[in-house]
């Protein structure tokens, strides 16, 4: 069997098994995770290139849309103790952490990105923008049913959100061009397996034309 073969077995199987859309929610909110100005800086080691300013800039359009929708903004970013104290295993396996610290110019967001006065920040120390963080308990104090995934990176902090999103109980979208990584296997890869088991992974045009249907409240 060839290689094309194998992989069109192995697609199909997958469909047969995880091929389930649970839909866009009735109140939902968008997150905008970890857009840091480290991606954006070539001299960081985090720097992504060409796929981070894309997936930002599909994400500023996005956010656009949510604003004029009254969909609630939440924007995520990861802040150490300047001794980095409360970084625990995650500051200790990932060496470009230490831009995260309280106070360096990496860790401030993005360029276009600046939280409005209406927009919530959710600081976080691990991958997930829910663990450790009271999220999940705002979002349903709000009444939100529903969350839209962006930001950085596909394989990391946007997976690891995902997850804990749908194990939260919300309807959980993840919009394609508006989530990056450095690399486009990975990138491709974890946007299958997300939309295999987790979540609907979705086009920036899908999404926006569900936010522009919905009433302002």
């Amino acid at each position: 069997m060839s290689a094309p073969e194998h992989d069109d077995d192995l697609l199909a199987n997958y469909q047969r098994a995880y091929n389930t859309r649970v839909g866009f929610g009735a109140r939902p909110a968008l997150l905008l995770i970890d857009f840091c100005q480290g991606y954006f800086t070539p001299d960081c080691d985090l720097y992504g290139g060409e796929p981070i300013e894309t997936a930002l800039q599909s994400a500023l359009r996005v956010r656009e849309a949510a604003r004029k929708a009254g969909v609630p903004v939440i924007l995520t970013n990861v802040v150490y103790h300047p001794q980095a104290i409360d970084g625990g295993r995650f500051f200790e396996k990932a060496a470009p952490l230490r831009y995260f610290l309280q106070g360096h110019p990496m860790g401030a967001f993005g360029p276009g990105l600046e939280p409005h006065a209406d927009e919530l920040v959710v600081s976080k120390q691990y991958p997930s923008a829910f663990f450790g963080t009271s999220l999940a308990s705002t979002l349903t104090a709000m009444g939100v049913d529903s969350v839209l995934l962006t930001g950085l990176t596909t394989s990391g902090c946007v997976r690891a959100s995902c997850v804990d999103a749908m194990s939260h109980g919300f309807r959980t979208a993840v919009i394609a061009e508006a989530c990056g990584d450095r690399h486009s296997a990975p990138h491709e890869a974890n946007l299958f397996d997300m939309n295999a088991k987790y979540a609907d992974v979705v086009s920036e045009a899908e999404a926006t034309a569900f936010l522009n249907g919905l009433t302002k409240p």
